[in-house]
């Protein structure tokens, strides 16, 4: 398969970011795995590899620090749209976030964000509402001990 492009799109702000020159690890019809680099400079995180299950609409990315050390695990929930003719994918992001720390330490991200988007019509009742369902099923995998999925713990992959 051709590398394909890869856009982002967020609400809050709202933006289309093209995010192409992260490196394709894997891809098949379920999963896309990248590595890649903070786009903006940041003190606490340099880069990390992604794990979007295309599918299931959710990113789950190994945060590195700069020192290339494992920082924490951030779980995006997003829609995913393939232009089959451009062999294109954009990650649409539905707000909420879950971030979980190597001492099980979990945050609950941009809820109100969410708020914000619905009450202003940024997003539509179905996507808020595939969103809430999406972060539960990620809360009751960390809960059950069964996050992050196994190809999440392939360390083939870890290297940034």
């Amino acid at each position: 398969m051709n590398k394909p492009s890869i856009l982002r799109t967020r609400f809050i702000p709202f933006e289309t970011v093209d995010i192409s020159s992260d490196e394709v690890l894997y891809i098949d019809e379920e999963i896309l795995i990248t590595r890649w680099k903070a786009i903006r400079p940041r003190a606490d995180i340099s880069g990390g590899i992604s794990y979007t299950f295309l599918k299931d609409g959710i990113k789950i990315s190994r945060f590195y620090d700069a020192g290339k050390k494992f920082a924490y695990w951030y779980c995006d929930i997003i829609d995913v749209k393939y232009e089959k003719d451009l062999n294109r994918y954009t990650l649409i992001d539905l707000l909420l976030d879950v971030k979980l720390m190597p001492d099980g330490t979990m945050k609950v991200l941009d809820a109100d964000e969410l708020a914000v988007a619905l009450e202003q019509g940024l997003i539509t009742q179905e996507q808020a509402c595939r969103s809430l369902k999406k972060m539960d099923t990620i809360l009751q995998s960390i809960y059950s001990n069964t996050f992050p999925p196994a190809i999440c713990m392939e360390q083939k992959y870890w290297e940034v």
